[in-house]
């Protein structure tokens, strides 16, 4: 019996050692098989016939490239100045925008952002899983959830391309482990906001109630305790998997600070400002057109994090304060709060429907107007008409579409903490560039501020601001990103060309 015992621990240990050996082996060598038909997948695009510098492929990890928001005009972007800058660059999107051909994300590109791509050395390879990102099938433990989530849509992205580079630019750090251990590829990625930082652990710790605190949690001691030690074990999985990146861009100062307090790369880090294309909209300042009315206009995507419901509320404290002020109804009428932005999915178009009713319920929706899936253009027309650009995410990472507004001619008025509190809507030469405020009450004073201004102390704060943003243009951004991303190419890829400066 002891023998028969003896022989079926030696079987067991056996299987259990031969295995896991085997899979190794054969994920090594279909992780071979894998690139190999990568790197042959594109040949046919390009001229190959330079052996000094072969064809290379960057994979961009980005599921939702087709939403028309500030991460995507980085996208884009970044894409353009890689083939501005490397004849002998392909550039692969892994996207989960089934529904669109390469055609439409290219002409959405151009008509939203005005990035011409060529549609030669664009590829897209269709993920099926992005669902599984969704934060609707994750009502509790969310990030966790997400970020699992990532992983299956990273491997599926793995299993379907292997690039030569690695770049994501969407947050999901869990996939830097599957490309930089399995695909041996270079990491690269352009880091819009940590996942978790210390200001999500401050809020909890401080029982904060906010759109990812709930107020069930932060009045219970212990259900405060126990996220805590959720979050501080997710900050350490996401630490070791940010460690996997051989090159980190970051957009604002606030996110390098929490990126190299996360994942100990400051060596390896650098603040690269999103672009923004600052000359078109510098063309549409009309001091006489801003203030022809006391328009207000909203620029983000309908998101939780935006923090719309701020804004309608915060006007209702305005339109209030105006009418103690016994102001005229035809001066009321001139006010008006735009809210301009894009809808990713039917999540999205129920939180406008929301807004809408919570307008509706402050008996301020004749005050508001919904401008969805705008174009460009209308974009410019929409902000050349305002007196007053708005935005109230907290801790928003950086903020385009502030830079935009303020470049455009409207006071800023934007929440004061991360990024527009550190490098946006601060003093230029000593002179205001805009306002910054905390809660309703706080937005509805500086509203009422900007109103009671004349034309003249409103200009001098615009062009302030306007000369400040010139910091963030499209030029600036292709250049620091450029030389962010240039050595890990030029070492491997560009060796017979003189390097770029």
């Amino acid at each position: 019996m002891f023998s028969d015992f003896t022989s079926s621990v030696s079987a067991l240990s056996i299987i259990f050692g031969v295995i896991p050996i085997f899979f190794i082996i054969f994920l090594k060598f279909y992780t071979i098989l894998i690139k190999n038909l990568s790197w042959k997948k594109y040949s046919k695009y390009i001229n190959l016939k330079d052996e000094q510098n072969p064809y290379f492929t960057v994979g961009f990890f980005h599921p939702f490239c087709n939403s028309g928001g500030g991460g995507e005009r980085v996208l884009w972007s970044a894409i353009k100045a890689l083939q501005d800058t490397y004849s002998n660059c392909i550039c692969v999107i892994y996207t989960g925008d089934t529904d669109a051909s390469p055609e439409d994300f290219i002409k959405k590109a151009n008509e939203r952002f005005k990035i011409e791509l060529n549609p030669v050395r664009t590829r897209f390879v269709y993920l099926r899983l992005r669902f599984l990102v969704l934060d609707k099938y994750y009502p509790i433990f969310t990030l966790l959830g997400q970020s699992l989530g990532s992983l299956i849509l990273g491997i599926e992205a793995f299993l379907k391309f292997i690039p030569d580079i690695y770049f994501e630019t969407t947050g999901y750090a869990f996939t830097y482990p599957i490309f930089h251990y399995l695909a041996k590829v270079n990491v690269c990625c352009y880091t819009h906001y940590p996942t978790i930082s210390t200001d999500m652990l401050e809020n909890v710790s401080r029982k904060i109630s906010t759109y990812n605190n709930r107020r069930l949690i932060s009045r219970s001691p212990f259900l405060t305790w126990l996220k805590l030690v959720y979050y501080k074990f997710f900050a350490k999985i996401y630490s070791i998997c940010g460690r996997c990146s051989d090159c980190v861009m970051v957009n604002s100062s606030w996110t390098k600070g929490h990126i190299n307090n996360l994942w100990s790369l400051a060596y390896k880090t650098k603040v690269v400002y999103p672009p923004c294309d600052v000359e078109k909209f510098f063309s549409v300042f009309n001091d006489e057109k801003h203030d022809k009315n006391f328009f207000m206009s909203s620029v983000a995507q309908f998101r939780p994090e935006k923090n719309h419901q701020l804004q309608i509320r915060a006007l209702q404290k305005f339109i209030m304060r105006l009418k103690d002020m016994k102001i005229p109804d035809q001066d009321l009428k001139k006010v008006k709060l735009m809210l301009i932005g894009s809808c990713r999915d039917r999540d999205d178009e129920n939180r406008v429907e929301n807004l809408k009713n919570l307008a509706k319920e402050l008996q301020v929706d004749e005050y508001v107007e919904f401008k969805l899936n705008f174009s460009f253009e209308n974009l410019l027309i929409s902000l050349s008409e305002s007196a007053v650009g708005i935005h109230s995410m907290i801790d928003e990472h950086f903020g385009i579409g502030v830079v935009e507004c303020m470049a455009a001619g409207t006071v800023i008025l934007s929440h004061n903490s991360a990024g527009p509190k550190m490098d946006i809507v601060v003093p230029f030469k000593g002179e205001k560039t805009g306002f910054l405020a905390e809660d309703e009450d706080g937005y509805a004073d500086c509203l009422l501020q900007i109103y009671q201004m004349n034309s003249t102390k409103r200009n001098q704060i615009r062009e302030s601001a306007r000369q400040h943003v010139k910091k963030f243009s499209q030029q600036n951004f292709d250049e620091n990103f450029i030389d962010a991303f240039n050595d890990l190419v030029y070492q491997k890829f560009i060796k017979k060309s003189p390097k770029c400066d």
